[in-house]
């Protein structure tokens, strides 16, 4: 397989995925696909249909390192019946499958005349030769089991995937024979026309849909949109750029940093196209230019992906790009060396230009930095211009790229007037060195006219008046922490109340949340002379503070959602528990709470304490989708749980179930839940922008920046209040014309502060007072900022941690039951934590890990957990690596004990814990390591 080739057929994906059915062929593929990958990709058929299946095993075919994948992949398409698909990769010559489509877009117009009209067994004699075998027997059981109508619409569906040339006048002469009247529309000579004009006629929402796009987002146009639309066309013509998108990109065509701040919607990824085509074309015959592109986040990396490689592998660049999801088995620095436009999210370049795989920045020509409004403090975006300030600073003599940051909101910080705001922006365009900051001004008229603001709303909601559930569980919460009270009574100088400093803590609030914390930290490090009863302590500490964060968290999905919702979220934690250790203080906490149960539960199904927030929620959606049924929503809030209890809320609300609501979270873990994973995000944005029966996306602020979700209409922020930067992001997200934006919260300051607009005012204000400037007094001002912040830096950095070399002892954090010490660790490829020590096996429990995965030299297999059963602390994972089974440990799990004085710390990063690390040597390891059987977890399997 010759890197060209993997390369044409990624550029031919779109073929591929319009009809290759991989179900069909997985069979013929054993040799390569593991058969996790093979049920993954049979599910997602079954989910999602073959068109996602085949999107799925195309990316696993890609990634694929072993000989002959490519070879036995078309032998797999000749066996199936793929002839014509199988012929065109061979070739790469797609010519005959691109005069199919407009066959498919007729026949895709006449599916509902097809379904009512056709009857499958009539035909599929005649048209068998067009279809697999295995979709003839489909299609066959289909009628049987479902009737004549499902069994057409398999045949419709069949047809669409066919890649049979001659499909068409063989359906037209099959329909013939038969003497359908159907035969009458299915005009096979002139089909182009026909579909020309079903175009405009037939499919008059997904044309509306496009145009919204072109209007909203021109660069959509072809590019943003899921890589499952329409084919490639065989040529490409530029789309025509607007009088205001060349004037923002102007200064950086001429070779100035520059940061472009203009409105969500406007098209700012064209302007970055400009600008980068531009860029690329300027060098003279022999020399090349090399454009990294960075975006904050995965879907937001994927989307850019994918318009920067329709855009200019067309013109024979090269595009590729590393996330950290793909950059377990992925070169980076061939990456860099083979591609000419490298889209990257930040991270990945920072680790490599720290361990040096790539030296220096001077490789690249060009930087664009989307959402650049992030390069602050220790953003992955600050620490790449560190390295680029620090050359610049420290006069080296290599070049450095251009800089190109990209926002719809530079902010102003914690600002509180235009002066601090100007200084704000001006640190910003420090750390971008740049001097230049373009918004529209010569083209205003224009913008308008493209980019509609969304109608602003605001409404003052209010919470229940009285709260039977909130006063139920404040009192088991109450009772939860005089019982962690009463165990500093015999203690007499050690109280809970001086454990933390935080005061003034209402149970329901992030406040309480942080309270826990904080008393599970000092917890973690609390000490006694007799080691027994410290133990004791604090792992009773720990499980009520558990459950008091179970308890907080429930009250604050009943402030927002349904009591219902919260008391659901109770009764599967106490369901967890049940099916784990359940010691004496479980046992006793899970009683107190089922004694209430009834109670709540008669509660939470009372109508009268259904909350007021969600029926002014109610009310808006079903008048907006009165008033229009096309409607499309993104409704943000602030948590995972909140956004699982509002997607139950709908689909349960008979009013509201017509909605079909889809969810976009991060994919971050919390304390509560896993999160999205990436396939999973890209699933539910392209069902959001493809799929009309999903009319309402709930988010949280994953979805707040940068992401194209052009047909929204409507924009709800409830409880949701953030920045000004995602203030104006999220009401971006609105871009079709009439769209609507509502602020629902019970915060009247909020609703005043956001109706003055005053950050926004500020912001505007400093902006244009910047522009103003003299270019050179601009330089030296942002000059002498990177001066005294490269001073501070290097201060900073001057004082290195003093390695200590002294034994310790590591303790399980809740129990407090040794683990090792640190003479027993070992660091694998500089990042993995494991222990060496032979009786460290009989300290820990594993759980097969619900994630398994392999990466690099690395196959993370389980979890695993303290020992004792009465503790079972999260201790880290298990993996493979190369020939050896070996734990890996995480040290805020632990509590670091000094084995001469006893005193206690804990550390979060492994990076903090300054204690002497040895590179792990294959030597030392027993043979115990090498064929380790995972030990199950008492109650957890």
């Amino acid at each position: 397989m010759t890197a060209e080739q993997r390369r044409n057929l990624h550029a031919f994906r779109d073929y591929v995925r319009k009809i290759l059915d991989p179900t069909y062929i997985l069979s013929y593929m054993t040799p390569w696909f593991r058969d996790d990958v093979v049920q993954h990709i049979q599910a997602k058929k079954n989910n999602k249909g073959p068109m996602e299946a085949a999107s799925l095993f195309l990316q696993v075919l890609l990634e694929l390192q072993e000989e002959g994948w490519f070879r036995g992949f078309l032998d797999a398409l000749q066996q199936a019946g793929y002839s014509g698909l199988y012929e065109a990769i061979e070739s790469w010559d797609f010519q005959k499958l691109e005069k199919l489509e407009e066959y498919r877009l007729l026949l895709k117009r006449l599916q509902p005349e097809f379904k009512t009209t056709i009857n499958p067994e009539d035909i599929l004699p005649e048209i068998s030769g067009c279809l697999l075998n295995q979709e003839c027997e489909e299609i066959i059981q289909i009628s049987s089991n479902k009737g004549l109508m499902a069994g057409a619409e398999k045949m419709v569906e069949c047809l669409l995937r066919s890649d049979k040339e001659n499909w068409p006048k063989t359906l037209k002469l099959a329909l013939e024979k038969e003497e359908s009247k159907f035969s009458e529309l299915w005009m096979v000579e002139k089909g182009a026309e026909n579909v020309q004009m079903k175009d405009l006629e037939d499919d008059e929402m997904k044309t509306l849909d496009v145009h919204i796009v072109y209007k909203e987002e021109p660069e959509s146009q072809n590019l943003s949109q899921n890589s499952c639309s329409s084919e490639v066309p065989p040529t490409y013509s530029p789309l025509k750029p607007r009088n205001y998108q060349l004037e923002l990109a102007l200064p950086a065509q001429k070779g100035k940093n520059t940061i472009i701040c203009a409105p969500t919607g406007c098209g700012k990824t064209f302007v970055s196209l400009l600008i980068c085509e531009h860029h690329l074309k300027k060098f003279p015959q022999g020399r090349k230019g090399k454009v990294v592109v960075f975006a904050v986040q995965v879907p937001l990396y994927e989307q850019q992906k994918s318009v920067f490689s329709e855009y200019f592998e067309r013109f024979g660049y090269k595009v590729s790009g590393i996330s950290g999801e793909t950059a377990d088995n992925i070169s980076v620095e061939q990456i860099v060396e083979n591609n000419d436009i490298i889209i990257l999210t930040p991270q990945i370049l920072v680790n490599s230009l720290k361990d040096g795989t790539i030296p220096s920045l001077s490789i690249f020509t060009l930087m664009i930095f989307d959402e650049c409004h992030n390069t602050n403090k220790h953003h992955p975006y600050n620490m790449i211009m560190f390295h680029y300030l620090d050359q610049k600073l420290g006069g080296s003599s290599d070049s450095l790229p251009q800089v190109i940051g990209l926002t719809a909101s530079v902010g102003v910080g914690d600002a509180k007037n235009t002066a601090e705001a100007t200084e704000y922006i001006c640190k910003l365009c420090a750390s971008l060195d740049t001097a230049v900051v373009t918004t529209v001004r010569d083209n205003l008229e224009e913008l308008e006219e493209v980019v509609y603001k969304p109608q602003k709303f605001f409404r003052k909601v209010e919470s229940r008046t009285t709260d039977r559930f909130k006063r139920i569980i404040s009192q088991l919460m109450a009772e939860t922490e005089a019982l962690a009270k009463s165990i500093f009574e015999e203690l007499g100088t050690v109280t809970l109340e001086n454990l933390s400093r935080i005061q003034n803590r209402n149970f329901g609030t992030q406040k309480y949340e942080q309270w826990i914390i904080a008393v599970q930290k000092a917890c973690m490090v609390f000490q006694m002379p007799d080691k027994e009863e410290e133990s004791r302590i604090c792992k009773a500490l720990f499980l009520y503070t558990s459950h008091l964060r179970k308890y907080n968290d429930a009250l604050i999905i009943n402030e927002d959602a349904r009591m219902k919702d919260a008391l659901n979220y109770l009764k599967n934690f106490f369901k967890n528990v049940r099916a784990a250790g359940f010691d004496a203080i479980e046992q006793d906490l899970t009683q107190r709470f089922e004694e209430k149960l009834l109670e709540l539960e008669g509660i939470s199904m009372d109508p009268s304490n259904e909350n007021a927030k969600l029926k002014d929620l109610c009310f808006i959606l079903q008048e907006e989708y009165h008033l229009n049924p096309e409607t499309r929503t993104i409704l943000f809030v602030k948590t995972r749980a909140l956004v699982d209890a509002l997607k139950n809320w709908i689909e349960e609300n008979p009013k509201l179930s017509f909605l079909k609501p889809g969810i976009l979270t991060g994919r971050g873990r919390t304390n509560q839940t896993m999160g999205m994973t990436l396939p999973a995000q890209k699933c539910a944005l392209d069902a959001f922008r493809t799929n009309r029966d999903s009319k309402i996306l709930i988010a949280t602020s994953v979805a707040d920046e940068g992401i194209d979700i052009a047909q929204c209409n409507l924009v709800i922020l409830y409880e949701y209040v953030g920045n000004v930067i995602k203030m104006i992001q999220t009401r971006g997200r609105g871009r079709a014309r009439g769209s609507k934006c509502f602020l629902l919260t019970s915060n009247a300051d909020v609703i005043e502060k956001e109706k003055l607009n005053i950050c926004q005012k500020m912001m505007n204000e400093s902006i244009s007072r910047l522009q103003g400037w003299n270019e050179a007094v601009f330089k030296e001002k942002i000059r002498q900022i990177q001066i005294q912040e490269k001073l501070i830096r290097d201060s900073q950095g001057k004082v290195k941690p003093v390695v200590d070399k002294k034994n310790k002892k590591l303790l399980c954090g809740k129990c407090k039951t040794f683990a090792c010490y640190t003479a027993d660790i070992r660091v694998v490829e500089e990042c993995h934590f494991t222990v060496v020590r032979d009786a460290f096996r009989e300290c820990f429990v594993t759980k097969l890990h619900p994630r398994p995965k392999k990466f690099g030299s690395f196959d993370k297999k389980a979890k695993i957990f303290c020992a004792r059963k009465d503790c079972l602390h999260d201790w880290g994972i298990h993996m493979k690596y190369k020939t050896f089974e070996i734990p890996v440990i995480k040290i805020e799990s632990f509590v670091v004990e000094d084995v001469a004085t006893g005193a206690q710390t804990l550390y979060a990063k492994w990076k903090d814990f300054n204690f002497e690390k040895i590179p792990f040597d294959a030597a030392e390891m027993s043979p115990w390591a090498q064929d380790l059987n995972l030990q199950g977890v008492d109650g957890l399997e």
